[in-house]
C-alpha cells in the first residue's frame, strides 16, 4: 500500500461531478491519509442539464458550487477551474499547455484522471481530457524546451511518478474504499443537479458497482484503475 502522508496529488477531471463518480473514494482515503490534492476541473460544465428553463450561464455557476462543496467534503486542499466550455475541449496547445502549467506547479508523484480510450462510446471531453493529460505529462511537463516561457515565469520541468486512469476498461490496480465509500457518496451527491436518483438508491447502486472489485483486495469495495508507472 503507498504511503500518502505528504504525498502531492493532482486530480483532472473533465467536468464536475467525474472525479467523485471515479475515483472520489480514493481521493477521500487519500487525503485522510495526509495527501496534499489538488483538483482541476477543465470544463465548466455549462450544457448540463435537460431543464430548459436553466440557462448555460446559470447551470454553471451552479456545477462550480456544487463542485467546491463536493471538494471540501472530499478533504481536497484546492480546487482550479479551466472554465473550457462544456462539450469543447480539443487537443490543442492552448490545453496542454494549461496542464503542463498546473503538474509544474504543482509538482504532484501522483496524478489520477480519465483512461481516454475507453472503447465504442464515450464522451469527447473524457477522451480528451485523458489524452492531453497524459501528453502534458510525458514528455511536455518534464522537458525543458517545451515551453520556455514557463521557464522564465518559475517554473521547472517536473517529473510524475505514477498515473492512476480511472473509467479504465482494463483495470490492473484496486483500491479498497470501505472506509471512504460514504464520504465518496456524500461528495457525489453535492452534485445535485447531476443526480436524477436519490442519495439512498446512488449509495446501493454504486455499493453494488464497487463490489464487483472489493474482492480483489480483500475488501468489500474498491475503485479500479489502470496503473502507469513513468519511466521516462
Amino acid at each position: 500500500m503507498i504511503n500518502m502522508s505528504g504525498k502531492h496529488v493532482l486530480v483532472i477531471t473533465p467536468h464536475p461531478d467525474d472525479a467523485e463518480s471515479g475515483a472520489g473514494g480514493t481521493i477521500a482515503k487519500w487525503s485522510k491519509q495526509g495527501a496534499d490534492i489538488t483538483l482541476v476541473v477543465c470544463t465548466n460544465g455549462n450544457k448540463g442539464t435537460s431543464d430548459r428553463n436553466i440557462s448555460s450561464e446559470k447551470i454553471a455557476k451552479i456545477r462550480r458550487t456544487e463542485q467546491l462543496e463536493a471538494a471540501k467534503v472530499l478533504g481536497i486542499e484546492k480546487v482550479v477551474f479551466l472554465d473550457h466550455p462544456d462539450q469543447g475541449l480539443t487537443d490543442n496547445d492552448e490545453f496542454r499547455k494549461e496542464l503542463v502549467t498546473q503538474i509544474r506547479e504543482n509538482k504532484p508523484e501522483l496524478v489520477i484522471t480519465i483512461d481516454p480510450e475507453r472503447k465504442w462510446i464515450r464522451h469527447r471531453d473524457h477522451y480528451m481530457t485523458g489524452r492531453v493529460a497524459l501528453d502534458a505529462i510525458f514528455p511536455y511537463a518534464r522537458d525543458y524546451l517545451a515551453y520556455p516561457d514557463l521557464i522564465e515565469a518559475g517554473l521547472e520541468p517536473h517529473k510524475v511518478l505514477k498515473i492512476f486512469l480511472w473509467g479504465t476498461d482494463e483495470p490492473d490496480t484496486y483500491i479498497d474504499i470501505d472506509d471512504s465509500f460514504q464520504t465518496k457518496i456524500d461528495a457525489l451527491y453535492c452534485h445535485s443537479s447531476q443526480m436524477s436518483s436519490s442519495k439512498e438508491e446512488g449509495y446501493a447502486r454504486l455499493s453494488k458497482r464497487f463490489s464487483e472489485h472489493g474482492p480483489k483486495v480483500d475488501s468489500e469495495l474498491a475503485e479500479p484503475f489502470k496503473l502507469i508507472t513513468v519511466r521516462g
